[in-house]
């Protein structure tokens, strides 16, 4: 194929060419020939263009396929219009001859069409340039009109459309001729022809004035025959047509023209009368039908009335919105009418009314819903409900008038009912969508909307009483705070008004209609409703008998309130369960004999009402079971089994009864079975065996009946077909936009479309398809639908003779049966069987006998050559399902030999598709069958493939062939290629208007994609190939003009994307997505955003940029809805979003965005941003709207028309107008996600110092932190609007702000952070949730913000902080009476929510507050902390803990109560019969499932903030009641506090407290032992704060140290804890819990041994009993002791962090050195914490006891200091290391060291330990030199210092010891040096001699000669000059230290050191700094010295008069600057000195 990538056609290469290579060849050269004309130079084209043109027009005579002829005539327009035009006219010339050629074969005909085409696209390209051709062109293509078949009559329409676009106005000669010949093709044959012809004259029109004219009525009447048997495409394309027409007929203002014409100016009134004509007569002119009207029988066709219906909706689209809602009020009133009294002709019928009223209903939806902004929409509520009010007024002068004649009010009664149903439906419809922005508009007392349509509810009509019901549940889901009150004031109507009829059903409708709501409505209804329907319907149930007038009524509304009721769930039904089951089983007889009785007694009237009381009793167990399933219990099945058999005894006689009493019973009857029907398929079959053979025959006998006329094929079988099948059937099967009328065509003119009145039951379940009225169909029908789904069931449990006599009888009957009537029994047959074989193969059941294999095998072959395409492909799923239950392969064999046969004998189209389709659903359910049995398969399907004389067997073949492609998987790679050529072959030929068959094509080839796969990706040349022939079948797809074609071309591209992206051309797929964006088509739209959304996953940049692109460059404009080139792709996708209906559409449309957001957002924040607020902002101004709205009307009209001015002006600069609420809380949404994408990226998003500096670097980059103010008005505007969805996620936004940019710092404001500036905004968002009206869940929402604010620590003024704090206090106030005070609009679960939410935000503020004060507290250690003390000034810190603490009374006993309800509600559920009957102090018994959530979202910081409550108290305030004793208002009473009961015993303080310690730990202990995966940080976290709270004061500490199971308890938990969650924090916090345990079990074991001392104070010492762990044997017990717990736990963390401590892991028993590391710096912290934990047992343990755990505690500590002691710069020590040896000083001065019984092992021990130390440090390896000598060092000092002398001075250790000192002294590096020297100075200081004079005798000399050395190498920098002080330190000690008599010699050593560094007067001024200093120093020790040992000193300078000239010169030259030099020597000393105070203060 790159052959044919040339500009020249390679001729060559073209002619060794197959003929199927050339046609490929061909196209892929004409392809790339467009493409590569645009990109040439104009000088190259016109070099070659002559051959170019002769090569083009060859191609012309060998007869080019459809989309050849397309691409050929496009190139040669391209080439004209770039190179010269003066060969134009020869080709013109030359394809007119080609058209007027008389050959008429079939062969010529491809050559005549492709010149037909060429000549359309030479017109349209070049236009005018050719205008004195044109004549005589159009002339000729209209002479060759006359004879042209389909195709030619297709070509022309399309080609004169191009034509006509071209010349444009210069055409208007030729318009009249051109208009009368698309007239007659608008009625063509050929539905294709009909569509180019509307396509040719909407291109007529734009120039053709005398058609919306003069000619409007005959364009018009033409359009409603062309109509008349039309398809869904030729519905779209002439609807369009006469839709714009008569838009431009209202609009037209003709300029100039008066002077040559008059023209009428046709008003609005004339052009909705010339619709409405249609809508109502159809296309039958007036005279003609007149007749047939007289006698009334005529009728219009559905699908003219179907096509008038979607000219409406072109009609107003094309006006548009603005217009709309300018002439709102005239477009309702007129479409109303279309179903009102003055055209009765529209609803003779009940059939023909309802789908009248669906035609209103899409006509009112879908252009109130898709063209008006919410601003209008209200504005349509109200003219809607003004339409309610003037029939509603009509309604009741007529019912008021009782003088008139009665029959005359019926039928005005019955005439207006139709228009209110439409009007209610729309108003319902209509009020859902907005949402909680109607609120003000229906909760406005002055338009007493609610009121009306109450007052609609008592019609007469039962429709229309049904839609008020429905109209009500819209309401309710829009607005849950009306939901109580309405279902109140039904309740209150029921229970007065039982007197008539009408109000009990109707009311009754409202009443199920809203509970049905309560479902979408999270916040509920109070429980008690339930108990008071319950109780109103046995009221209902039983006063039904007193009155025979409203009998049926109240039977009917008893069982439909309790069937209803059914649908609030288990909580609610379980308390009414017994009463229901009790009904349920009084309905029906208790047994047969009682029925016998019922049957002779009793009337026609007494039956019907009987039959609707157990149909009802049938529903309300039916709703039961399919909403109430976990009350199903063996108990309840067993109470609801006995009126089974009964009712099944009804079901029989029921013929019988109907022959004795008449057709009133015949629909009660139907009613009855369906909903026995319905019950028994949802339960389980062994529930009904005993009657299940009688139902089977009455199965049987439903199927078969006589009297059922209808088939309805198209409601009963697609659930039985496969989904895939269904595609090959009319495409009214397929979604589309249309569907809500289509459905209409579908069903048949016979029958109804569903409609609510044919089962008012339906009023409370949710509708299938979206939110719509739910539509059930008649019960004629739907008793088929569930009969023969119950078949298939029952018949799987029968026995297997009854089962063959059934299906016996039923073959009989289809035999015995004859024309129309058998087709009709067959359906019903085929569709049991069915979904009999479907319920046995799906429970791997079996068949039975051969006999049934040959009945089946008969019925299903019978259906297979069935006329009806529906039942066909019914019957080859059956068939397929067959084999899969026979499950023998002999069989299934012999049904592939059957299928074959009829393939190859049969020549009928019928049979031919059927056993097709037949084969391939074979190999879909058995998988590969043998390869031998593929490749018939295949072959045979390839021939019918190309069987060109009959489309459908084309299409059926195809689809066959894709199945199978499908299932054979690998095995079809051999047949790849074959079906590939094949494919394209038939791409290339088949024409267009066969367009099923292009999109059975383009299943194959996507199938075919699918089976290649990854493999797309290879070089080789056969892949390359294949990928080639792929691509060109798409091209050649996306070019077909079928839209559902397009859609195939687009996934198969999105396949090919997928596994062989780098060879799919992005831009190309790109551009092709966009202009399809907008498509009319549903499946084209999804297929588009299908590919999007996979696209932008992997490259969402590049497609971005891509569509922009296109925009720009794009001559032709863009469909118009997706402004791509202002607000980019993203922008585009949220605009669709908004106009969107289709909820997968919707889905995939959200998830693309989030695509693109994840990947784009951070990188073009601007437009983002820009775009959500845009969203956002639109709806902004319309806040104010309802102020304006209840204003008097004038000033509302007066605005009405600036808004439509203004909207016009406006909408270039705002893409967004009035976007619906959804699209908002989107953006809302995508807000959130982009500051949590900021956040993962760079810092500068967050720091506004930082993103200020990069931007002036580089003014491109944008940082989230710039665009701060935007997101705080966005979260504002959101926060503060009218719907509620919108509030929700406006609090969500601020609640992200406020927590992410609090910490950010203000630049220009040192001590200020970023969002101060904001405090009133924030304000203002939140004040609006606060108020009475507003719903719990956003003042829940309202107070997390608030809490967060306050805490976030931003606002440190506490007037500022009071405004915030002000609403938390008044959400306290509204709170404080508990769970009776709230509202009771909502479920109580609401106000639980409620309540806890502000408890919990108080409890968030309290802790924050109490750990401001804790911080301020402690000194300031760092600068960061002064910045903090400034940011929250003093005041804040004390100043918030004093504003909680004025409410702190009432909190704490709020919060102790909430966390009772709490450990109430988390009690097993063996334990709820101690549960409080009333319930807890926040929820009701009823409820406290549903309260269960809210508990769980926030107990953890209640507990945390009534811990630190209590910890503040100390445990110790006196009187329980004594905190709330200052406070005015009244408290939740508590059972913390007071007994149960009133006259129970008051608790001492004592037992309170000890209740609430143990309420804490209990709600602690048992979260923590058993965490669930969903438990949240923030929960841990809190729980474990908690508890140190707890601890941190004595009376709790006392409680678990005395207590030592519950201290093992506690420590297992936290073990658990830390082995199940990684995080560091929580780790370290149940460290400290661990550590303040232990230290509680000290305090015990302290007390214990004090009070034992003072005890035993005379008796003697011995006697004194061991207290402590491990007592007097030393044994510690697993699972008892504490010591061992903690032991365990400290190892878990301490193996974590360091595996080398564990000698199981190191395979060694002894300490192996290995190389120290550096932990993390969480790492270092949690070791830390441990070694702290270890240090401190000892202490806890007996002196026994002790001995047990010190070798365990001692091998760890070392260890830890083993690992981790790495060499620092500076002579630092690491964290752990200084924590080791802290650890080791604590171990090693434990007091147990010195304890009589354990002295002895200690020493020992210790001895050991410090030979252990010794031995890190000649390790047998080399790794010694790795670790740090001075960690090493100091620990060696801590044993010297802290053991007793018997540990360290045992020679062999000593010497070690003091070997140690002198290596290090050796060590070149000063820091070493000078440690050595701190720790030899501390050593030397030891007051035991025994210990310091071996150091002393060993080690003085080394340091005096190194001091010596100093004096002849001076010191060069500090380091030097530090270790020079430290000797001079430890030489000045041992003089100290020294005995009287041996002090004179270390001072004569000392003296001439000292001397020796000092200067004279010379040498000091050139000196460098460190020598001055070492002179200062010297000078300074000289003068403290000398006076102490002034004989020494005297005596000394006599003998060495050296020394005295030096002594003397240095003090005269210090003289001069002794006043600047003193402080600096002080400065100079001042590090040493700290330095080894720090080391003291550490360790030693």
């Amino acid at each position: 194929m790159e052959l044919a990538h040339s500009l020249l056609l390679n001729e060559e290469a073209y002619s060794q060419l197959g003929e199927v290579q050339k046609a490929e060849f061909i196209f892929e050269w004409l392809s790339y020939l467009e493409k590569l004309l645009l990109a040439t130079s104009r000088n190259d084209v016109k070099e070659k263009q002559k051959t170019l043109v002769e090569q083009l027009l060859s191609l012309l005579n060998s007869s080019p396929g459809p989309p050849t002829r397309k691409l050929l005539a496009k190139n040669l327009a391209i080439l004209y219009s770039i190179g010269d035009t003066f060969s134009v006219y020869e080709t013109i010339d030359k394809c007119n001859d080609l058209i007027r050629s008389k050959d008429d074969s079939p062969s010529y005909l491809p050559t005549k069409l492709a010149a037909v085409v060429c000549l359309g696209s030479l017109y349209k390209k070049l236009g005018r340039i050719l205008g004195n051709t044109f004549t005589d062109t159009v002339g000729n293509i209209l002479k060759a009109m006359k004879s042209a078949e389909s195709q030619g009559r297709y070509e022309i329409m399309l080609s004169l459309q191009n034509i006509l676009n071209g010349l444009g106005a210069a055409a208007a000669p030729c318009h009249r001729d051109v208009y009368k010949v698309a007239r007659s093709c608008l009625t063509d044959r050929s539905m294709a022809v009909r569509c180019a012809a509307a396509k040719c004259l909407l291109e007529l029109q734009n120039e053709a004035i005398f058609m919306w004219s003069t000619d409007l009525d005959s364009v018009a009447t033409l359009c409603f025959k062309s109509f008349e048997g039309s398809n869904y495409d030729v519905r779209i394309s002439v609807s369009k047509l006469l839709g714009t027409i008569l838009a431009k007929a209202t609009i037209s203002k003709h300029p100039g023209t008066a002077s040559r014409q008059s023209i009428r100016r046709v008003s609005l009134e004339e052009v909705l009368e010339l619709l409405g004509t249609g809508f109502l007569r159809g296309s039958s002119g007036f005279l003609r039908a007149s007749g047939d009207m007289l006698k009334g029988t005529s009728s219009v066709s559905r699908d003219v009335r179907v096509g008038v219906t979607q000219a409406y909706v072109v009609f107003v689209s094309t006006l548009g919105g603005a217009w709309l809602e300018k002439n709102f009020a005239a477009f309702l009133s007129h479409v109303l009418s279309l179903v009102s009294q003055s055209h009765p002709k529209t609803t003779q019928t009940q059939i023909d009314a309802v789908c009248c009223r669906r035609c209103v209903s899409f006509i009112l939806r879908t252009t109130i819903g898709g063209l008006l902004g919410e601003k209008a929409q209200l504005a349509a509520v109200k003219d809607i409900f003004q339409a309610i009010w003037k029939l509603k007024k009509v309604m009741d002068a007529v019912m008021s008038d009782g003088n008139l004649d009665t029959r005359l009010g019926s039928t005005d009664v019955a005439a207006s009912q139709h228009m209110l149903v439409c009007a209610l439906q729309e108003l319902g419809n209509l009020i859902y969508s907005l949402g909680t922005t109607v609120a003000p508009l229906l909760q406005d007392s002055s338009t007493g909307l609610l009121e009306s349509i109450l007052s609609v509810i008592p019609h007469p009509s039962i429709s229309v009483r049904l839609a008020a019901a429905w109209c009500l549940h819209c309401i309710a889901v829009a607005l849950p705070s009306c939901l109580t009150p309405l279902l109140d004031r039904c309740l209150e109507r029921l229970t007065g008004l039982k007197a008539s009829p009408e109000t009990v059903t109707g009311f009754s409708f409202a009443v199920a209609a809203l509970l049905g709501a309560v479902k979408h409505c999270p916040l509920g209804i109070p429980h008690g409703k339930g108990k008071i329907i319950m109780t109103l319907a046995e009221d209902l149930l039983c006063s039904a008998a007193q009155n025979s007038r409203l009998s049926a009524q109240r039977t009917q509304a008893g069982w439909l309130l309790i069937a209803a009721l059914m649908t609030l769930g288990p909580a609610v039904v379980s308390h009414h369960l017994a009463r229901v089951l009790l009904l349920w089983k009084c309905v029906f007889p208790a047994s047969p004999k009682d029925l016998e009785t019922e049957k002779s007694r009793g009337d026609s009237f007494t039956w019907q009402v009987t039959l609707e009381g157990r149909a009802g009793a049938l529903c309300a167990i039916k709703s039961f079971v399919s909403h109430c399933g976990d009350l199903l219990t063996e108990e309840v099945i067993q109470r609801l089994l006995p009126p089974l058999p009964c009712a099944v005894d009804l079901l029989t006689q029921l013929s019988s009864i109907l022959k004795t009493y008449g057709s009133p019973l015949k629909t009660p009857s139907v009613v009855y079975r369906q909903r026995l029907y319905e019950l028994l398929i949802l339960l389980p079959p062994k529930t009904y065996e005993g009657n299940i053979c009688a139902i089977l025959k009455e199965l049987a006998a439903d199927l078969t009946a006589p009297d059922i006329q209808v088939a309805a094929s198209t409601f009963l079988l697609p659930p039985l077909c496969h989904q895939d099948d269904l595609l090959i059937l009319s495409p009214l099967l397929q979604e589309t936009d249309h569907r809500f009328i289509e459905e209409q065509l579908l069903l048949g003119n016979g029958i109804a479309c569903g409609s609510l009145e044919y089962d008012p039951y339906s009023v409370y379940e949710k509708d299938v398809e979206g939110y719509s009225v739910p539509k059930p169909l008649p019960p004629a029908l739907s008793v088929i639908g569930s009969a023969a789904k119950l078949f298939g069931v029952v018949c799987a449990h029968v026995g297997v003779t009854q089962r063959l006599l059934i299906l016996e009888q039923l073959l009989d009957h289809i035999k015995h049966t004859k024309g129309a009537r058998q087709q009709v029994v067959q359906l019903h047959v085929v569709s049991s069987v069915s979904s009999f074989l479907k319920y046995v193969a799906g429970s791997k059941g079996c068949l039975g006998p051969e006999e049934m294999k040959r009945f089946a095998l008969t019925l299903v072959t019978g259906a297979l050559e069935s006329p009806n395409p529906l039942l066909r492909c019914a019957a080859a799923e059956a068939w397929a399902r067959l084999a899969q239950v026979v499950d023998d392969g002999a069989f299934t064999a012999g049904l592939a030999q059957v299928s074959f046969d009829k393939l190859k004998s049969a020549r009928d189209v019928v049979t031919r598709t059927g056993y097709s389709l037949a084969l391939a659903s074979l190999h879909r359910y058995l998988g590969g069958i043998s390869s031998q049995h593929l490749n018939s398969c295949v072959g045979i399907l390839y021939t019918l493939a190309q069987d060109s004389t009959s489309p459908d067997v084309q299409t059926w073949a195809l689809h066959s062939l894709s199945l199978i492609i499908d299932s054979a998987g690998p095995l079809y790679y051999v047949h790849v290629e074959p079906t590939l050529s094949l494919i394209i072959m038939l791409l290339l030929n088949v024409p267009p208007t066969h367009a099923e068959v292009h999109q059975s094509l383009g299943r194959c080839l996507n199938a075919l994609i699918t089976t290649l796969g990854p493999e797309l990706q290879g070089n080789s040349t056969s892949i390359s190939t294949l990928r080639t022939s792929c691509l060109l079948g798409c091209a050649v797809m996306q070019d077909n003009p079928d839209c559902l074609v397009q859609a195939q071309a687009i996934s198969c591209l999105q396949q090919l994307h997928m596994f062989a992206p780098q060879h799919v051309n992005l831009s190309s797929l790109v551009s092709c997505l966009c202009v399809n964006l907008c498509s009319p088509y549903l499946l084209l739209r999804r297929a588009v955003l299908a590919c999007l959304r996979q696209l932008v996953q992997r490259e969402a940049a590049e497609v971005s940029e891509y569509a922009v692109m296109l925009a720009k460059d794009s001559r032709e404009e863009l469909t118009s809805d997706a402004n791509i080139r202002e607000v980019g792709l993203e922008g585009a996708l949220l605009i669709l979003l908004d106009k969107e209906t289709d909820d997968k559409l919707c889905h995939d449309i959200k998830e693309t965005l989030n695509y693109m957001l994840t990947s784009m957002a951070v990188g073009k924040l601007s437009l983002w941003l820009k775009l959500c607020e845009d969203v956002l902002a639109a709806s902004a101004d319309f806040t104010a709207l309802t102020c304006v709205d209840t204003m008097q009307e004038e000033e509302g009209d007066k605005g009405d028309d600036a808004s439509v001015l203004t909207t016009t002006h406006d909408e270039k600069s705002h893409p967004f107008t009035n976007p619906q609420w959804a699209t908002r809380v989107f953006a809302a949404e995508c807000v959130c996600r982009i500051i949590n994408q900021c956040e993962n990226a760079n810092s500068a998003h967050f720091d506004i110092a930082l993103a200020q500096e990069m931007k002036k670097r580089d003014s491109r980059s944008d940082f989230l932190v710039l665009h701060l103010a935007d997101l705080i008005r966005m979260a504002f505007m959101a926060a503060t609007d009218h719907n509620d969805h919108l509030r929700l996620s406006g609090l969500e936004m601020l609640l992200v702000v406020i927590r992410r940019f609090a910490t950010v710092p203000e630049p220009e404001f040192p001590g200020h952070v970023i969002l101060e500036q904001y405090q009133a905004n924030v304000g203002a968002a939140l004040r609006p949730a606060f108020t009475s009206e507003t719903p719990p869940d956003v003042t829940a929402k309202a107070c997390q913000v608030c809490s967060a604010w306050i805490a976030s620590g931003v606002v440190s003024d506490l007037n500022d902080l009071r405004r915030i704090h002000q609403l938390l206090v008044s959400s306290l106030t509204k709170i404080q009476a508990g769970k009776e005070a709230l509202s009771h609009l909502y479920n109580e679960s609401a106000s639980t929510m409620e309540i806890l939410a502000v408890l919990k935000a108080w409890a968030e503020v309290y802790i924050i507050a109490v750990q401001r004060r804790k911080n301020h507290r402690q000194p300031l250690k760092t600068t960061t902390c002064l910045e903090d003390s400034i940011r929250y000034g003093s005041c804040s810190s004390d100043g918030l803990l004093d504003l909680v603490y004025t409410d702190i009374g009432t909190l704490s006993r709020l919060w102790l109560a909430a966390l009772q309800d709490f450990a109430l509600l988390t009690l097993p559920s063996e334990f709820a019969s101690q549960l409080p009957a009333e319930g807890g102090a926040f929820y009701t018994a009823e409820t406290s499932e549903n309260a269960k959530l809210h508990y769980y979202n926030s107990w953890a910081l209640i507990l945390h903030a009534t811990a630190l409550w209590l910890t503040s108290t100390g445990f110790v305030v006196a009187d329980p009641d004594e905190g709330a004793s200052h406070l005015s208002r009244p408290v939740t009473p508590t059972s913390m506090c007071q007994g149960s009961s009133s006259g129970a015993t008051i608790k001492s303080p004592e037992d309170v407290y000890t209740d609430r310690f143990h309420l804490i730990l209990g709600i602690s202990v048992e979260f923590l032992c058993s965490l669930r995966s969903d438990a949240t940080m923030e929960s841990i976290t809190a729980c474990l704060h908690a508890l140190q709270a707890l601890l941190d004061v004595p009376w709790p500490r006392s409680k678990i140290g005395s207590d030592q199971d519950l201290g093992v308890e506690l420590l297992n938990v936290l073990h658990r804890v830390i082995l199940t969650r990684e995080s560091p924090s929580i780790q370290l916090a149940s460290l400290e819990v661990v550590r303040q345990i232990i230290c509680a079990a000290q305090e015990h074991v302290k007390e214990k041994r004090r009070s034992a001392e003072v005890d035993d104070g005379a008796a003697e010492k011995e006697t004194l009993p061991e207290f402590g762990e491990g007592k007097d044997t030393g044994g510690l017990v697993p699972g008892k002791s504490l010591v061992f717990a903690t032991l365990e736990l400290c190892v878990c963390i301490l193996v974590r962090q360091l595996p080398e401590l564990n000698p199981k892991l190191t395979g060694s028993p002894g300490v192996k050195a290995t190389k120290p590391q550096m932990l993390s710096e969480d790492g270092s912290r949690l070791v830390s914490a441990a070694l702290v934990i270890l240090s401190e047992l000892p202490a806890v343990c007996s002196p026994e006891g002790s001995i047990s755990v010190l070798p365990t505690i001692l091998y760890l500590t070392i260890g830890v200091l083993r690992e981790t002691a790495v060499k620092l710069p500076g002579g630092q020590l690491s964290s752990t290391v200084a924590a080791s040896l802290q650890a080791l000083k604590g171990i090693l001065s434990s007091p147990m060291a010195q304890a009589e019984k354990s002295y002895t092992a200690w020493t020992d021990l210790l001895r050991s330990a410090l030979t252990t130390i010794l031995d890190c440090w000649d390790p047998v390896d080399e790794t010694h030199q790795e670790l740090d000598e001075v960690s090493l060092l100091t620990a060696i000092t801590v044993f010297v210092l802290s053991t007793s002398p018997e540990v360290t001075t045992i020679p062999c250790l000593q010497k070690r010891c003091i070997d140690k000192f002198k290596a290090t002294l050796e060590i070149k590096d000063p820091m070493v040096q000078i440690k050595t020297y701190q720790l030899l100075h501390s050593i030397f200081q030891y007051p035991n001699p025994a210990v310091s004079y071996p150091y002393i005798y060993s080690l003085a000399s080394c340091i005096m000669e190194k001091l010596q050395e100093i004096d002849k190498r001076k010191p060069e920098n500090t380091a030097e000059l530090q270790i020079f002080q430290e000797g001079i330190k430890v030489l000045e000690t041992l003089v100290t230290v020294a005995e009287e008599h041996h002090r004179s010699q270390l001072v004569a050593c000392l003296l001439p050191i000292l001397i020796s560094f000092l200067l004279d007067e010379n040498a000091l001024g050139s000196a460098t700094s460190i020598m001055r200093s070492l002179h200062d120093f010297a000078l300074q020790n000289l003068m403290q010295i000398g006076p102490q040992y002034s004989s020494v000193f005297k005596s000394l300078v006599a003998s060495s008069p050296a020394l005295k000239a030096r002594l003397e010169a240095a003090i005269k030259g210090n003289q001069e600057s002794v006043k600047v030099k003193i402080p600096t020597s002080k400065y100079t000393k001042s590090p040493g000195k700290n330095s080894s105070i720090q080391l003291k203060t550490s360790f030693i």
